[in-house]
């Protein structure tokens, strides 16, 4: 069983505790009325599915239910850190997993494409 630390408890408890929540640190687009159908399913629906670490919303549902990030690598599946929502991206150091990461001021904005499956054929 995984043991998540929970940067509001301050321990590590079993998964079961926890829910994850999704990819972290989406912006939500403004003027959100206004925007097209795609950019729509882009903000609701597209999300990124890379081998390696990434960025995650979880919540301590069985504890004291409060949201957190943490940066967890897909391929072990450990978990390098956690930390508390609203703070800064965290960005891992190269070198061994283990690295204590370094926190960075913003996310570089990436940008996401749709393809049309029509035009995949």
């Amino acid at each position: 069983m995984l043991l998540i630390n929970c940067p509001y408890c301050e321990e590590e408890r079993p998964e079961l505790e926890f829910r994850h929540a999704g990819e972290a640190h989406i912006a939500r687009p403004s003027g959100m009325a206004e925007i097209s159908g795609e950019a729509f399913e882009t903000f609701f629906f597209i999300r990124e599915n890379p081998k390696g670490l990434v960025w995650e919303r979880w919540r301590h549902v069985h504890g004291c239910a409060r949201f957190f990030n943490a940066v967890r690598d897909t391929v072990t599946d450990k978990f390098v850190t956690t930390y508390k929502a609203g703070e800064p991206r965290y960005a891992v150091q190269a070198g061994p997993r283990s690295a204590e990461p370094a926190k960075v001021a913003a996310k570089t904005p990436r940008k996401r494409t749709v393809k049309n499956r029509e035009s995949q054929k």
